[in-house]
């Protein structure tokens, strides 16, 4: 199958609730589109620092974290960050890896916009059986 990419925009949650309160006005919400690594073995949504800085993302918490390679390492994690893939969007935290390293969308974002990968043309997609909207398995 190879690797997935799709473009996904991010976006401030703090700063959409202040523009939902009238705080501030709706260009100044921090946003930006990303060409992601789409890897539904992944749990978290991972930014980099880069992104991080541009969101304006607070640090909340170090998460330690373990590498491919066995080793840990403490990551910072921020929230919220908003997640939208076409009309379907999630709001999560995020795992903030070294400098500009490839961002990740991980199951938890993608199970909540109810997305899927399709292996055969190797792109994200939204669930068939769900074409209008996210649904929600509680089962």
């Amino acid at each position: 199958m190879g690797l997935v990419h799709a473009e996904i925009e991010l976006i401030n949650g703090r700063d959409a609730d202040d523009f939902e309160d009238g705080l501030i006005s709706e260009n100044e919400i921090r946003s930006m589109t990303v060409r992601m690594n789409v890897d539904s073995g992944a749990i978290m949504l991972s930014i980099n620092e880069n992104i991080q800085h541009q969101l304006g993302l607070r640090t909340r918490e170090m998460r330690p974290c373990q590498l491919a390679d066995g080793s840990y390492v403490d990551l910072p994690v921020v929230w919220p960050i908003m997640v939208r893939f076409g009309k379907r969007k999630s709001v999560t935290g995020a795992l903030v890896l070294p400098n500009d390293t490839e961002p990740l969308l991980g199951a938890i974002p993608m199970e909540e916009m109810d997305l899927l990968i399709d292996p055969a043309r190797g792109r994200l997609i939204p669930n068939p059986e769900h074409p209008n909207e996210p649904v929600m398995s509680l089962r």
